[in-house]
């Protein structure tokens, strides 16, 4: 029997999406792909750009005259770049994670993108969230992962989003997924006290009450896994230290706690945390810039933290943003909804350097970078080289890794 996916809305700093499904799919439910990795202590931590990253003011192709041209007031001078080479570079807000990458730590995957791109906000997450441009998807890619990797049900933390709701990339049909935006506060309101939740237990369990639903059930099961999540985490957490020094952002605070977790070893198999956002139609410089700047800041004292417990080769860093911005700036020094732009592979089983095609910036489409590497190849590249599963299913196809993992 097919159930429908929604969210408990009786808490507070935590959601969890019921199951969806009570049947594994026969087309997920596969081992672990023979000489591929994945071991069990290996961790995926997704980053999500929302809003819309500049990618051309990310990484900065300097070398090309027409950037210049089409950005007379946004172009970050060449004296300024970072260099990786001859072309490209890195804005000068990202010196720490400029010596990521001359450490061999950072993967950057260029003109990243999917075919006939949409510039809807709400569209095109969707699509980057289930892998899926085409028609609608009821689950998220990371949920079909989970979904198909035979994680031990009794686990309440197998993949946990960082985040005051739930990613649609995180819903799934059989695994139930906790949001959680921070420890304080984490738990159930303050009404749904004992007394109030034995008596729906009881509830539920009552064959005479004169209307039944299937979803009651289901209901109460999301309920009891999110009192004992709320419960569990903190004291499973309690004797982490911390290693490094974190900004005092939301970033920072987010990438602490999934240090925490990841040092905590809980069997946590994937992390979500969103920053943003970077929808700058108006004045750029100064939100990206900020932005940038608390995001090389957070990820370098994520590291250095992972890398003091002897951590930093479990987790794999991936962000994504739901496309990037127009090649001209408009009239308000600010840069409008466009398509490809730059993903980032960090930390562990990374092979570092520049990966797939910068765009031609004479060839745009109508004012568009045009991509070079689907967004699909990347989800795969994490998912087979790193994860240890088959794509296809959970991608929608078949697409080839790249070489950015080791």
């Amino acid at each position: 029997m097919k159930r429908t996916g929604f969210l408990l809305g009786a808490v507070s700093g935590l959601a969890v999406v019921a199951n969806t499904d009570t049947v594994f799919s026969q087309a997920l439910a596969q081992t672990v792909l023979p000489g591929l990795p994945g071991a069990n202590d290996r961790v995926l931590l997704v980053i999500n750009f929302q809003g819309g990253n500049d990618g051309l003011n990310t990484v900065v192709p300097y070398g090309m005259a027409d950037y210049y041209r089409y950005r007379p007031s946004l172009g970050v001078p060449q004296s300024d770049v970072l260099r990786i080479d001859n072309v490209v570079g890195l804005n000068p807000v990202l010196g720490p994670f400029k010596k990521m990458y001359d450490a061999g730590k950072v993967a950057i995957v260029q003109g990243v993108g999917y075919p006939d791109p949409d510039h809807s906000h709400f569209r095109s997450t969707e699509i980057w969230q289930t892998a899926q441009p085409k028609g609608y998807e009821s689950t998220g890619w990371i949920g079909r992962y989970l979904d198909s990797a035979g994680l031990p049900k009794d686990n309440l933390f197998n993949a946990v989003a960082l985040n005051n709701v739930l990613p649609e990339l995180m819903i799934s049909k059989t695994t139930d997924v906790p949001a959680v935006d921070a420890l304080r506060g984490y738990g159930l309101r303050s009404d749904s006290s004992a007394t109030n939740r034995e008596a729906f237990h009881e509830f539920v369990r009552d064959t005479t009450v004169p209307f039944r639903s299937p979803f009651l059930a289901q209901v109460a099961e999301i309920e009891d896994h999110a009192q004992r999540g709320a419960e569990e985490l903190p004291k499973l957490v309690a004797g982490y230290k911390s290693q490094a020094t974190y900004p005092t952002t939301a970033l920072g605070r987010s990438l602490a706690l999934a240090a925490q977790i990841v040092g905590s070893k809980l069997g946590t198999r994937v992390l979500y945390i969103q920053h943003g956002s970077f929808d700058t139609h108006v004045t750029q410089k100064q939100t990206q810039d900020r932005l940038l700047t608390d995001f090389a800041n957070a990820i370098d004292a994520f590291y250095t933290d992972l890398a003091a417990h002897g951590n930093d080769g479990r987790v794999l860093t991936m962000t994504f943003s739901e496309f990037g911005r127009r090649v001209p700036e408009n009239a308000s020094r600010g840069t409008d909804h466009g398509e490809a732009a730059p993903v980032f592979l960090i930390g562990g089983g990374v092979k570092g350097g520049l990966y797939g095609q910068h765009p031609d910036l004479a060839q745009l489409n109508m004012g568009n970078l045009p991509f070079s590497t689907d967004f699909r190849s990347v989800y795969a590249t994490v998912i087979e080289r790193w994860l240890g599963r088959p794509s296809a299913a959970i991608v929608g196809g078949t697409f080839s890794p790249l070489t950015a993992l080791a």
